[in-house]
């Protein structure tokens, strides 16, 4: 892709966040934008069209992605519209919080379910037409909790580890049709994604962890609403698009986040969990821990 203004982008996750971000900015740059969400393509449309000039072109579609017929038939009516697809951006996805021992499989299946077999679906559904047209990005927005797990989001960096695995492999095996792959690994950002977390159901008052994990959630919260807004992530998306040889990775955030991916590759692992363990405030003692162990049991 090397025109701003010829360019047919598909952006998921596109009412809030990261992907509302990079669906308003890609169409203020002259793209065509086909935006989807699981919230009502009419009023998701509204609120981004109340944003862009009258000029701009973008079409909010209905789509879940945890919905493989949704998918397909979100692809096939883009493709009726506009033919062709040079470009997907894929935001969707949600974070959870809590203890990896308090984690309900129903909750593991739900976050694995979006996070990951929903990337799936989305490179499964735009890949044959990419393919026939011999050309395509796919930009998958992934985290530098991608990179670092981060404790209690066991099952959040989880999913995101996979998707990194799952889109570097890919990048190997579609590269010879002339589609490029990049992942957008950002740190932290003020969006709504703060507010969504889902906390598991056991992390409750009684869990082991209870304590340990209220205060690593302090942290992480502070330095996600203290974060930027996500318009520089809109604007390296742009860049991404627009490269002729795309890199697969992209760290984007504050400073000392960008270092600590680095820092992981050269520190022992054990020096470099107590750097992890310190700034989330996870120095309890050991007798704390059996003492909220034992209150676990009881309850």
């Amino acid at each position: 892709m090397t025109s701003t203004t010829s360019g047919v982008v598909l952006v998921t996750g596109a009412s809030s966040g990261i992907g509302r971000a990079c669906a308003l900015h890609l169409a203020r740059r002259g793209f065509a934008v086909f935006a989807t969400s699981r919230r009502s393509a009419a009023t998701v449309s509204a609120e981004l069209r109340a944003e862009l000039p009258a000029a701009a072109r973008l079409e909010v579609l209905d789509m879940d992605i945890d919905d493989d017929s949704a998918v397909r038939e979100a692809i096939e009516r883009l493709m009726e519209r506009a033919e062709r697809i040079d470009a997907v951006v894929h935001c969707a996805g949600f974070g959870i919080g809590g203890a990896v021992e308090d984690t309900e499989d129903d909750e593991a299946r739900a976050i694995f379910e979006t996070n990951l077999l929903g990337t799936l679906r989305i490179c499964r559904a735009v890949l044959p037409r990419m393919r026939c047209q011999g050309s395509g990005t796919l930009v998958v927005v992934s985290s530098i909790g991608g990179r670092i797990a981060l404790p209690f989001q066991g099952l959040y960096s989880a999913t995101k580890f996979a998707v990194e695995g799952l889109l570097e492999a890919m990048s190997m095996e579609v590269r010879c049709f002339g589609v490029r792959v990049a992942l957008i690994e950002p740190g932290d950002f003020h969006t709504g994604f703060t507010d969504r977390r889902a906390r598991v159901r056991r992390s409750q008052q009684g869990s082991a962890y209870h304590n340990a994990f209220e205060r690593a959630l302090t942290v992480i919260e502070a330095d996600e609403r203290g974060g930027a807004t996500p318009e520089p992530i809109a604007r390296l998306v742009e860049r991404v698009l627009l490269s002729n040889r795309p890199r697969l990775r992209y760290t984007i955030g504050p400073l000392p986040q960008r270092l600590a991916v680095r820092l992981k590759g050269i520190l022992p692992g054990r020096a470099f969990e107590k750097i992890l363990r310190v700034y989330y405030r996870l120095g309890a003692s050991s007798r704390e821990g059996a003492v909220g162990a034992r209150g676990g049991r009881d309850a």
